[in-house]
């Protein structure tokens, strides 16, 4: 399970370092490229994620056919996974381009409008290298090939750096484009990680004996309506997940400045530490549907408990640690006394929640090893925007309790999205024992 999930873990930091890199480096350009990549970056999150979540299914039909030692069932989803990621491109590039092209007309500053907008159109053609990327990663994470994944990212991530030192200043005989140099270091980035991993899955299956290209599947209706079946609530639940914690942040901008910075400080510490049973999610999600496929109940059980033990182990201890020393970490980021007199409360908040944001993320990986994706979506819908943002607005802006209600009711969401897939997962891996030992 830790073979399968560190690289995985690796993997997502290198994803978000992508974007971090980006906006370090146009720094020098001065704030107006900083706001343009931030906002060109923000602007295309959200259809990618939705496009990354639609690859989701790929983790449920490959690790089971595997399971099977059926390698050629396995090749046929890649395949499907691949005609997805060309049918969904284009669909999710229409919105992006239309975002590039309207910056100006939103009252957007003209000095970050214009880059932004030109950043984005770039951006937006690496669509399509990252959902065929995304798919041969969620092929070979299903045929247990993980570590290539992360010798991946840090190459893509090494092509960003130097693209961006070379394009945006004009280094090496390169023009200097600026912002638009950044966009196109990403880009390069994203067809260089999309070509080594189909490589390296080509190379694999070859020396295995099971050429991939030998018998290559045509479209198949049938086979693309599994994926999107399994793929879609997926990325629904990712775009309900993201879509709240995206909107508290707006909402925060409507209290203090001091508020905010305390509030992504704070979000920073929490998205690092959820990386870790973000990467025990999709390794469960394996084992799980390794067991499935080879019709091993009890191991299938024993894989997703062994991973929520892993992933809410990691977080108890991430939530000690944000207890013990809460003022030293805001202290890393700044010595602002009002941010420091009112960051380590909200840590103590932030603590409060970390294991059952363990315990949603694992679940919700052991219930897709299943080939269950609609229960943490629904369970999302509810927690988030039926309950903890509804809750989290009214303690934070009629009540008056600032920024400390409104993560009070984003931890209410997490305590009722982990109690009900984890008691999904019970019900559901139990049944499916007793199931396979009646058959």
């Amino acid at each position: 399970m830790v073979a399968l999930a560190v690289p995985v873990v690796l993997s997502e930091l290198g994803w978000m370092a992508q974007g971090v890199v980006d906006t370090i480096m146009v720094g020098r350009l001065g704030p107006a490229a900083i706001g343009a990549v931030a906002l060109g970056n923000a602007v295309c999150y959200t259809p990618s994620l939705f496009g990354v979540g639609l690859m989701l299914g790929l983790d449920t039909l490959v690790s089971q056919a595997y399971g099977r030692s059926d390698h050629d069932e396995c090749h046929r989803w890649l395949a499907q996974g691949v005609y997805l990621a060309c049918i969904a491109a284009p669909l999710i590039m229409i919105p992006i381009a239309l975002a590039s092209f309207g910056f100006g007309h939103f009252g957007i500053n003209p000095e970050v409008a214009g880059p932004a907008g030109s950043y984005l159109a770039i951006l937006n053609w690496g669509t399509l290298p990252l959902l065929l990327y995304q798919c041969s990663r969620r092929y070979l994470q299903g045929v247990g090939q993980v570590r290539v994944v992360t010798i991946t990212y840090v190459l893509a991530n090494l092509v960003n750096w130097f693209g961006n030192w070379a394009l945006i200043y004009g280094k090496l005989g390169f023009p200097a484009l600026g912002v638009r140099g950044s966009a196109l270091s990403t880009l390069a980035a994203r067809i260089m990680m999309a070509t080594a991993l189909i490589g390296f899955a080509w190379r694999y299956e070859r020396k295995r004996g099971h050429p991939l290209f030998r018998h290559w599947a045509g479209p198949q209706v049938a086979r693309l309506r599994q994926l999107v079946k399994l793929g879609a609530p997926a990325a629904g639940q990712i775009l309900l997940e993201v879509g709240a914690w995206n909107l508290a942040t707006f909402s925060v901008g409507y209290l203090t400045p001091v508020a905010l910075a305390t509030h992504q400080i704070v979000l920073n510490y929490a998205s690092i530490t959820y990386m870790v049973p973000l990467g025990v999610s999709a390794a469960t999600a394996v084992s799980v549907g390794h067991a499935v496929g080879a019709g091993d109940a009890a191991r299938a059980r024993r894989a997703g408990w062994l991973g929520l033990a892993l992933g809410t182990g990691f977080m108890l201890l991430a939530a000690l640690v944000l207890l013990a020393i809460p003022g030293p970490l805001i202290r890393l980021y700044t010595h602002d006394p009002r941010v420091l007199a009112v960051g380590p409360t909200l840590l103590v908040i932030v603590a409060a929640f970390e294991v059952f944001d363990g315990i949603q993320s694992v679940s919700t990986g052991a219930l897709r090893g299943l080939g269950e994706t609609r229960v943490p979506m629904l369970a999302n819908l509810v927690g988030y925007w039926v309950l903890g943002l509804p809750l989290g607005f009214l303690l934070c802006f009629a009540l008056r309790q600032g920024i400390y209600g409104l993560w009070l009711g984003l931890t209410l969401a997490l305590v009722v999205i982990a109690t009900a897939l984890l008691l999904r997962w019970r019900r559901d891996s139990a049944n499916w024992q007793k199931g396979a030992a009646r058959t």
